[in-house]
């Protein structure tokens, strides 16, 4: 799945539970970009890894430093679907 994709599988699962309307695929490709970041700027996972934080993502993992490179540790249920396919 490329960024696009995950944008527009993002956006098509947004407010489906509530009824409401989506969020724009633009949105959610700023979210993300604020996340992850782009080319031209980091995004708020590289900083705290940069600063020596642990972001935790609840259930699906944490990013952390590792020897002054970025690693993930994938969380409980993450890896519990992974092995077996239900979650």
């Amino acid at each position: 799945m490329d960024k696009h994709q995950l944008i527009e599988e993002t956006a098509g699962r947004t407010g489906a539970a509530e009824g409401d309307g989506r969020l724009a695929p633009r949105d959610v490709e700023r979210v993300l970009d604020a996340l992850f970041g782009t080319v031209e700027h980091p995004g708020l996972i590289a900083e705290a890894v940069r600063a020596g934080e642990t972001v935790v993502l609840g259930s699906f993992g944490d990013f952390h430093g590792a020897d002054g490179t970025a690693a993930f540790r994938p969380g409980k249920a993450l890896a519990s679907y992974l092995r077996s396919g239900t979650g």
